[in-house]
């Protein structure tokens, strides 16, 4: 009963310190971590008893043995029931099979009792007949010794069957000492045992607030997090409408704004173009001219007389014939100029296209600022809920009841403190009582024992087989009489011996059987847990003790098995049933509160224009500018052309050969001079002319510009049609759909926010119900009462000793025996029996002969 109670008591500890847990760390997908301060116990959830285990666990198989029978659930249920009250109606058939059943269970403990019980009776009574015996001169009292053909024989096997005793009965000696010493070693670490799990429960019980309180206060997190988001709403929110956006509108954008530069590019092309032009066509009319010029005198040098004498004439006539090849082989004069469509364009670049885009890019990316400006006011009343939030959180703390409770009861562990070390000196005074009992019962026997072996070895080495027994020599009599002084100790001491083994046997086998086997396997709680059993108007004891709702399904197994596992006194005791925390923090309701703030948002961006109309007009213009409709190619050509069908330098070359085959004369000369002008002519104008069409950097600029302006207009309507379309398509999609834009990311930048309140609440839930308060240190203050203490530190001792003694009293039946046999042999008798040897050998007759003791 004294177990129940104690084990009510801690049961009670935890209903009143339901708030303390273990390490417990959340960590959120937005980056919010919480974590509970880590609380350190100092008793360990173990005990080891070393080597000497092995001992007890053979004390448990020699129990088991003697009582194989299950654990008696259904009796014990029955005296709970009864309350331990058999003085009435104890004739009832129920009460006599109560009791049958009692004593069938007990019947190994009973057995082995009576047993003991007869030895305690018989051993003093059958000493004190052996010693009357004796003093008759019988039982081996008479100092004569017959001598036997088996004589020697008899005395070593009684030697042999006596040390073998003497051994067992050292073993049994052994246990009582070390049992006697282990118990008295473990008695003086009850004060640390006792210490460390009232240090573990007043750890328990201060730091419980102090973790309910750290947990609120980490409200002050999750709502710093959220104000620093709630006055960054202008990239968050703002920023992520514009991002949403941005696929669609940037590369509208960017497109007009390669148009813009394009259109620049074009004219700075078609200038480079036209001036190009202009000045080949200048120098292509100056060649025309000397080519002109040359040839005019040439045709009238070819009409001097000497042209018709016969072998000039053939010469003059091929110079005739060739004069057709000094003519202008382009035709730049002809192509149109380019005037037109560089006024076309210097009309477009009157409006600044680059400047009406980037107020596009203004006007889109400032989103962020204008949602920044007109949710002012709801992010204020966003804030006013969460501060009205954090307020109700730290009421929080003092709606939970607990705190009047834990005062009380951190003076009830101080008074519980205070008893056992007012205590713990009396109990360590009586240990030391029992352990110089047990050690004076020990040396009893083991100065029992030492008789025996002292016996032993002077019997065994001071006999002298040739000595006959009345002239045995002083160490083998010697022998002789510490066998009789131990078999005399023997016969005084045992039945007190067996009446201390029968004591503690029955008391320790007992407590092994009832308590420390049950509280192991918990089949002591499951009839703990019985409905009715404790009281019989609840259900289940616990639940109405601690909840006050005996129907609820509270049972101490359960609670046992989740303080072990370390959970939360909420949890455990299921304190739900008495204040739901789920209720308290409501965590529904204020995330739909902050949800309705958030619904109330209402961004209106409805007047963003990527392109005014002027913009608009500018890339019509541009299309129509004409810049299109060039034949790039009949300029590309004529720049491929040389600037003279034929190289003047090989012409004048072969005119200057011609002529030296003339003779003398105005002709000849004429025909060199010419020829010379048409070298000059190459070198000063054809070759500069050839170096900016064909071969210069002028040749290379002009193509180039030629290209890219074909590059340019190519499809240039088409391609302004397509950006006026985009446009269109973009500026349409922000004025129907930008609505829903907004609502997606207004719902998911207020999801944001209310998730870290639910997860920040979610936290505190899990927290308070399943991690703050971990019962585990009363568990292992229960473990340490009863598994600890009661179980490892004193019973399995206990059962030790009297196992160890028991065995050892019992052996000192067979070593009286053997002992007295033994003597026999050792002592000096007064008389012996005499044979006269015959002289064929040893067979003769004898006669009984007296003589004086030395």
């Amino acid at each position: 009963m004294a177990l129940l109670l104690g084990f009510l008591l801690l049961l009670e500890l935890c209903w009143d310190t339901s708030a303390l847990g273990p390490l417990s760390s959340t960590k959120g997908s937005d980056g919010l971590e919480f974590e509970l301060p880590a609380t350190n116990y100092e008793t360990k959830d173990s005990n080891q008893a070393g080597p000497i285990s092995v001992l007890f666990q053979i004390v448990q198989v020699f129990l088991q043995v003697v009582q194989p029978h299950p654990f008696p659930e259904d009796i014990l249920r029955k005296i709970l029931q009864k309350k331990f009250d058999f003085s009435t109606d104890y004739d009832k058939p129920e009460n006599v099979v109560l009791t049958l059943k009692i004593i069938y269970y007990e019947i190994g403990i009973i057995i082995c009792a009576v047993l003991g019980l007869l030895f305690v009776i018989l051993m003093p009574l059958v000493g004190f007949c052996f010693g009357l015996c004796r003093c008759c001169n019988k039982c081996g009292g008479e100092m004569h010794q017959r001598q036997k053909k088996n004589g020697a024989f008899l005395r070593k096997y009684f030697t042999v069957s006596l040390l073998v005793i003497c051994i067992f009965i050292s073993v049994g000696i052994i246990y009582g000492f070390v049992a006697n010493h282990h118990l008295r070693t473990r008695i003086e670490k009850t004060r640390k045992l006792a210490e460390s799990n009232l240090k573990d429960l007043r750890t328990l019980l201060i730091g419980t607030p102090a973790q309910i309180n750290y947990v609120l206060s980490q409200y002050a997190s999750t709502k710093e997090k959220a104000f620093s988001d709630l006055d960054n709403i202008k990239s968050l929110l703002g920023g992520g409408i514009h991002d949403e956006l941005r696929p669609k509108v940037i590369p509208v954008l960017d497109d007009i704004k390669a148009m813009a530069e394009a259109i620049k590019e074009t004219r700075e092309a078609l200038l480079n173009v036209n001036n190009t032009l202009k000045e080949l066509k200048m120098s292509t009319a100056q060649l025309n001219t000397s080519l002109s010029d040359v040839k005019r005198n040439l045709e009238q040098s070819l009409n001097d007389p000497m042209c018709s004498v016969p072998p000039v004439a053939t010469t003059c006539n091929n110079i005739r014939m060739s004069l057709g090849q000094l003519d202008d082989n382009t035709n730049l004069g002809q192509l149109p100029s380019l005037d037109k469509q560089i006024d076309n364009i210097n009309n477009v670049l009157q409006t600044d296209l680059s400047s009406l885009v980037q107020k596009g890019y203004k006007s889109f990316n400032d989103i962020p600022e204008m949602v920044q400006n007109q949710t002012t006011d709801i992010v204020s009343d966003v804030k006013r809920t969460l501060n009205s939030l954090g307020s109700d959180i730290e009421n929080m703390s003092e709606q939970i009841p607990i705190q009047d409770k834990l005062s009380d009861f951190i003076g009830y562990i101080n008074d519980t403190e205070t008893y056992i070390h007012r205590n713990l000196p009396t109990l360590e005074e009586y240990d030391s009582y029992r352990w110089l009992g047990g050690l004076i019962v020990c040396c009893l026997l083991t100065l029992i024992v030492v008789f025996y072996y002292l016996g032993l070895m002077c019997g065994t080495f001071g006999y002298d087989r040739h000595a006959t027994p009345t002239r045995r020599g002083c160490v083998s009599n010697t022998g002789g009489i510490f066998l009789m002084v131990g078999v005399g100790i023997s016969f005084l001491f045992c039945w007190i011996l067996m009446t201390i083994v029968v004591l503690t046997f029955v008391i320790g086998g007992n407590m092994e059987k009832l308590v420390c086997e049950p509280y192991q396997n918990r089949k002591l709680f499951q009839i703990l847990d019985t409905p009715y059993l404790l009281n019989e108007n609840w259900k289940y004891y616990l639940s109405g003790m601690v909840l006050n709702k005996p129907d609820i399904n509270l049972t101490f197994e359960q609670v046992y098995s989740d303080c072990k596992e370390n959970k939360g006194i909420y949890s455990t005791l299921k304190l739900e049933n008495t204040y739901n925390i789920s209720e308290h923090l409501n965590i529904q309701e204020h995330a739909r509160n902050l949800s309705n703030d958030f619904k109330n948002m209402n961004v209106n961006i409805d007047n963003i224009v990527l392109l005014d109309a002027a913009g608009r007009k500018n890339l019509m213009d541009f299309s129509s500018s004409g810049v299109d409709t060039i034949d790039y190619n009949v300029y590309l050509a004529e720049m491929g052309k040389t600037p003279t069908k034929v190289n003047l330098l090989s012409f004048a070359d072969d005119l200057d050969t011609k002529a030296n085959n003339l003779p003398q004369g105005s002709l000849k000369q004429s025909l060199k001079n010419n020829a010379q002008n048409l070298k000059t002519i190459h070198h000063g104008q054809v070759m500069p002319l050839e170096q900016s069409m064909k071969y210069g950097k002028a040749r290379s600029t002009i193509n180039q510009s030629i290209k890219e302006l074909q590059h340019k207009s190519s499809g240039l309507r088409v391609k302004v049609a397509n950006i006026l379309s985009s446009l269109d398509s973009a500026q349409d999609f922000l004025q129907t759909r930008i609505s829903s834009v907004i609502v997606k990311e207004s719902s998911k930048y207020g999801n944001m926010i209310i998730g870290y309140f639910e997860h920040y609440l979610q936290w505190v839930k899990i927290s308070i119900t399943e991690q703050i308060a971990a019962c585990k240190p009363v568990a292992t203050a229960l473990d340490s009462a009863v598994d600890v203490f009661l179980c490892s530190y004193i019973i399995d001792p206990m059962n030790l000793f009297w196992f160890g003694i028991g065995k050892a009293t019992i052996f000192l039946l067979p070593a009286i025996i053997f002992a007295v046999k033994l003597a026999k042999y050792y002592r000096r008798m007064d008389s012996e029996d005499v044979y006269d040897d015959m002289e064929n050998g040893n067979i003769g007759f004898h006669r009984h002969h007296s003589t004086q003791t030395v």
